[in-house]
């Protein structure tokens, strides 16, 4: 629910300008659009990191997966780690 709006008066380079320009050109929207649009990107990016693994894990993930038929169900965390 929107409650209300702020509005935003920034200074940009020319160089940004022009970029601005030629992506509302090119999506055929106006510059502010662009720049919300942007916005909403990277806060949709930041809300949900994800991280490269390592190619240990990754090797270890594949692994896993061609011996998932020897996995076994655990109902007490604590007793199975207890009598490793």
């Amino acid at each position: 629910m929107i409650k209300g709006q702020i509005q935003v008066k920034i200074s940009l380079t020319n160089q940004l300008y022009d970029f601005l320009l030629g992506q509302s050109s090119q999506l055929g929207i106006p510059v502010t659009q662009v720049v919300k649009h942007m916005i909403i990107e990277k806060a949709q990016r930041d809300s949900t990191p994800t991280f490269r693994v390592t190619p240990k894990v990754e090797e270890d993930y594949k692994q896993a997966m061609l011996e998932i038929d020897k996995a076994v169900k655990v109902e007490d965390l604590k007793e199975y780690f207890a009598n490793l």
